[in-house]
């Protein structure tokens, strides 16, 4: 069945809640989105949700818990770090088609998908980057200091994320995480990352679908920051969060 003939009862109302009135054309593409995205991950590996109405639940709408903050902000370039299937990027961009989005993705197949997907839909607000967020937040990078914010889900452990993300920030720019009930301890033990590379938590908000954790870049990262790919998540600032 298609994913636009699947959207559950609640969705609207949930997004009525978030604040968001959809333009006429987002909720077919986003339903779009979603085909390719569950068509493809029978290929290989996208997501762990098979079903289209879980899809609108767990993946659309959690990644459009983060619209109201970038509405807020006024957001005109976004970074997605750890992008995989498209999110949040995709459905971001979907729905904000005055915004540039970079989707940050390492792995070969998945960044195929996200140029597929970009084709399809004719997003010309997107832009993919095969290539790991430890290269591209450096200096010679190409996008250091760069985004109003940087988004990501699903990529790691808090104090790992912040070295991957807050490089590509703009100075009193954001980087927004989507992170679950643990949220306050990975924030706790994130403080010595958010005073080594200058940022602070601004704001936490649970949503139905997780925690929209706002970090603000308070001034600007170490030049040593980010190290060398896999180093962040072998030797993150302030030692392994114990399980």
């Amino acid at each position: 069945m298609l994913a636009v003939e699947c959207i559950p009862e609640d969705f609207y109302r949930e997004t009525a809640v978030l604040g968001i009135a959809f333009d006429d054309g987002d909720i077919t593409k986003l339903a779009q989105f979603l085909d390719l995205l569950l068509e493809t991950n029978r290929l290989f590996n996208l997501t762990a949700i098979k079903e289209p109405v879980d899809g609108w639940s767990r993946h659309i709408l959690d990644s459009l818990s983060l619209l109201p903050v970038l509405a807020k902000e006024e957001v005109k370039h976004v970074i997605d770090v750890g992008s995989g299937g498209g999110l949040p990027g995709i459905v971001l961009a979907i729905t904000m088609p005055e915004t540039t989005f970079v989707l940050v993705e390492a792995t070969g197949k998945k960044a195929d998908f996200l140029r597929h997907v970009v084709e399809v839909l004719e997003l010309d607000n997107v832009t993919i980057a095969n290539a790991r967020a430890e290269d591209v937040g450096t200096k010679n990078g190409g996008f250091r200091d760069a985004a109003d914010a940087v988004i990501a889900r699903a990529v790691g452990p808090l104090q790992v994320l912040l070295e991957l993300t807050v490089p590509m920030a703009k100075v009193d720019g954001i980087v927004i995480a989507i992170k679950g009930e643990k949220a306050q301890e990975e924030i706790e033990h994130s403080r010595k990352a958010m005073h080594v590379l200058h940022c602070e938590v601004e704001s936490t908000n649970r949503s139905t679908t997780g925690t929209v954790v706002v970090i603000r870049k308070k001034d600007h990262t170490p030049q040593k920051y980010p190290r060398v790919p896999g180093e962040p998540k072998r030797d993150p600032i302030g030692g392994k969060l114990k399980k």
